[in-house]
C-alpha cells in the first residue's frame, strides 16, 4: 500500500487530507496526518479575544472534529524530516511515506530581538499565541491611560492585516471604555505605510488618521528596552511606550531548521504556481510553511490545497503539476463599531477598491467600510468549522471561497 504523509493538522494539512481521501482509493492509499497537539485552534480569533469579542474555547476544537474517515492521525512530536530517504521521525517511531505534504506552519520567535523577552508577558504582550491573548486580555481591562504601540518586528507575518485589525479594534475598545482620549494609539512597521500594496496602503492609512491611529512607517527593530520602556531601530531611532504589543518575527517550525531542508528561517523552498517543493521530489508545501510571495492566511491555504491536491494526482497518474496557483489571497480586516473592510489580490492584482460577488446578499464592498463586510468576517468561524474542513461543498463556500484564480477577474470592478 502506497503513504501520503501530511505533516501538520492546522488550515492547509486538515483541507488537503478531506479533498484527497475521496480522490485516492482507500485499498491503495494509507493517508496520514502528524501533528502533535490535539487542539486544533481557529487563529484568527486570537486577535478578539483581549477585547472580549470571543473567549480562547470559541477558537478550540479537537482534531477529532475535522479528521476525515480513512485518514489516520498520529499525535507525536516530528524530530526529522528525510526527503533522500522518504523518512519522517517522531518521538513514537518512524513513518515512510511515497508523497508527502509539508503543512508546518509558522511561529513567533520574540527571542530573536535584543531584549524583547526582558519585558516579555509584563509591558510587552503579543496576541498570535493563545496564552499571549489571555494574558493581554487581562492587561487592556486595566490600561486606562498611556501610549500604546503596536511594533511589526519584521515581514513576513502570519495574517499580515493583523496589525491593522488590533489598532482599529483598540481604538473601538478604549472609547467603549470611555479611556480613549486619554490613549495614544501608535502602528510602528517595517513597511512603507499600513499595507504592502500602495492603493490599499492608502486607503488603510486614511482610516488611521480618521481615528487618531498615528503611523510610524520603516521603522526596522534591533531591540526592545525594556527597563527605559523604549524600542529602537537598526537606525537609531527610540519610540517610548507604556504598552507595547509587540509581533515578533515569525519564523517556520523549528523541525524544518533541524532537518536543514528549508531557509535559515524554516520557510520551504516552493514553486510560486505548482506549490511543489523546488528541491525535493515527491513533496508539496502548503500554508505558513511555504515560502510563496503571498499572505500567511487561511484564506490562501484553502485556495492552496485545490491546487495541491489536483497536482499530487496529476503526479500520481503521470502527468506534469499544473502551475495554476496565482497568490490569491481575501481577508476581512475588522476596523471597530460592527463595520470591517474587505481586500482581494494576488501575486499581480493588488488590492482595489471594487465589489465582491456575495451569494444570496449581493455584492460586498472592497477597500471600504461596511457592516455586510463584518458579518462576513464574523461568520467567517463559522464557515470555517463547519464547512471549510469538513470539505463541504456547499453554495456559499464553493461560490464565496473556493473561486481560486478564477475570481480575480471579477473582484476589482
Amino acid at each position: 500500500m502506497k503513504k501520503l504523509l501530511i505533516l501538520g493538522s492546522g488550515a492547509g494539512g486538515v483541507m488537503v487530507a478531506t479533498q484527497i481521501r475521496k480522490k485516492l482509493d482507500p485499498r491503495q492509499w494509507k493517508i496520514t496526518i502528524i501533528d502533535r497537539t490535539w487542539q486544533h485552534h481557529y487563529q484568527p480569533g486570537w486577535l478578539f479575544v483581549p477585547f472580549g469579542i470571543y473567549g480562547i474555547n470559541d477558537c478550540i476544537k479537537p482534531q477529532t472534529d475535522f479528521i476525515p474517515a480513512g485518514v489516520d492521525f498520529v499525535q507525536d512530536e516530528i524530530t526529522n524530516v528525510d526527503p533522500v530517504k522518504k523518512v519522517v521521525s517522531c518521538k513514537g517511531g518512524d513513518h515512510s511515506y511515497d508523497w508527502i505534504v509539508v503543512a508546518t506552519g509558522c511561529r513567533i520567535v520574540p527571542e530573536e530581538i535584543d531584549g524583547m523577552m526582558d519585558g516579555w508577558g509584563q509591558d510587552v504582550h503579543n496576541f498570535y499565541t493563545p496564552d499571549g491573548s489571555i494574558a493581554l486580555a487581562k492587561k487592556l481591562k486595566h490600561f486606562k491611560k498611556g501610549k500604546l504601540v503596536l511594533n511589526i518586528a519584521e515581514m513576513p507575518i502570519k495574517c499580515p492585516v493583523a496589525p491593522l485589525e488590533f489598532v482599529f479594534l483598540a481604538d473601538w475598545f478604549f472609547m467603549n471604555q470611555d479611556s480613549r482620549c486619554n490613549i495614544e494609539i501608535e502602528l510602528v512597521t517595517p513597511l512603507t505605510g499600513a499595507f504592502t500594496k500602495p492603493v490599499a496602503a492608502e486607503i488603510l492609512g486614511k482610516m488611521c488618521e480618521d481615528k487618531n491611529i498615528k503611523i510610524v512607517p520603516n521603522f526596522e527593530l534591533a531591540q526592545v528596552n525594556a527597563d527605559k520602556k523604549t524600542i529602537e531601530s537598526h537606525k537609531g531611532d527610540e519610540l517610548d511606550y507604556d504598552l507595547l504589543i509587540s509581533i515578533p518575527p515569525n519564523f517556520g517550525s523549528q523541525v524544518i531548521i533541524d532537518s536543514d531542508i528549508g531557509d535559515p528561517m524554516g520557510y520551504m523552498d516552493t514553486d510560486h504556481h505548482t506549490l511543489k517543493s523546488k528541491k525535493y521530489e515527491n513533496m508539496y508545501i502548503i500554508g505558513d510553511a511555504t515560502n510563496v510571495p503571498t499572505s500567511k492566511a487561511g484564506s490562501v491555504a484553502h485556495f492552496e490545497s485545490e491546487i495541491v491536491v489536483e497536482n499530487i494526482l496529476r503526479e500520481i497518474e503521470g502527468l506534469d503539476p499544473l502551475p495554476d496557483f496565482d497568490g490569491h489571497s481575501n481577508c476581512f480586516i475588522v476596523s471597530g463599531y460592527e463595520k470591517a473592510v474587505l481586500i482581494d489580490f494576488n501575486y499581480k492584482i493588488e488590492p482595489l477598491p471594487g465589489k465582491f460577488p456575495f451569494p444570496g446578499i449581493g455584492p460586498l464592498s472592497l477597500l471600504e467600510e461596511s457592516f455586510f463586510n463584518y458579518c462576513g468576517k464574523m461568520m467567517f468561524k463559522w464557515v470555517y468549522f463547519n464547512l471549510m474542513l469538513k470539505g463541504k461543498e456547499l453554495p456559499l463556500e464553493s461560490q464565496m471561497f473556493m473561486a481560486g484564480k478564477k475570481r480575480m477577474g471579477a473582484c476589482a470592478l
